[in-house]
């Protein structure tokens, strides 16, 4: 967790107003995070801080790529990202409950770790399903598997061959 120090924005010593912070983010950033869905990238992080007198506004501006799985051919297959968010925290000393979109701090914080909102963003930029584009005909598609795949499959054809227990049923319906 060392490597994620930098990470923390010192807020106390800020005037108000807008203040800049610029990341760059390696695999190593990735490396801290047990179960993270993102093993290697090369990412630029820019957040704009904006210290007012009740609050924190962090604009945060995340673009580069990220490494994936091709779902097809099982192929390391690079992803662009461009993330744009927002996130608020507000000075306050009594117990609020937490909520998502307002983080609370109290009276003793005097820094923001923003490591945590970084890797929040970057996961879930992650697409559901990554497939190479133009099948086969990009360097980092896996043509072996991809072949190997057409050769289990009956031509895209559906096999004939039905399970009678269905067709049993198909008949009742009728």
């Amino acid at each position: 967790m060392k490597s994620l120090k930098k990470y923390s924005i010192p807020f106390t010593g800020l005037k108000l107003g807008k203040h800049q912070f610029e990341y760059d983010i390696q695999d190593d950033f990735f490396d801290e995070f047990e179960y993270s869905l993102v093993k290697k990238a090369t990412l630029h992080c820019e957040v704009e801080l904006d210290k007012q007198e009740t609050m924190l506004i962090l604009n945060f501006k995340i673009d580069g790529t990220i490494d994936t799985t091709c779902d097809r051919c099982l192929s390391q297959l690079p992803q662009q990202v461009d993330i744009t968010e927002q996130q608020i925290a507000k000075f306050s000393d009594e117990l609020i409950d937490e909520d998502e979109e307002i983080i609370t701090l109290g009276k003793n914080d005097h820094e923001i770790d923003v490591a945590g909102l970084i890797y929040e963003y970057i996961n879930v930029a992650v697409p559901f399903t990554s497939v190479c584009d133009n099948e086969g005909e990009t360097p980092y598609c896996d043509k072996e598997m991809l072949e190997k795949l057409n050769s289990f499959s009956a031509n895209g054809e559906q096999s004939e061959q039905t399970d009678p227990r269905w067709d049993a049923l198909r008949k009742m319906n009728k």
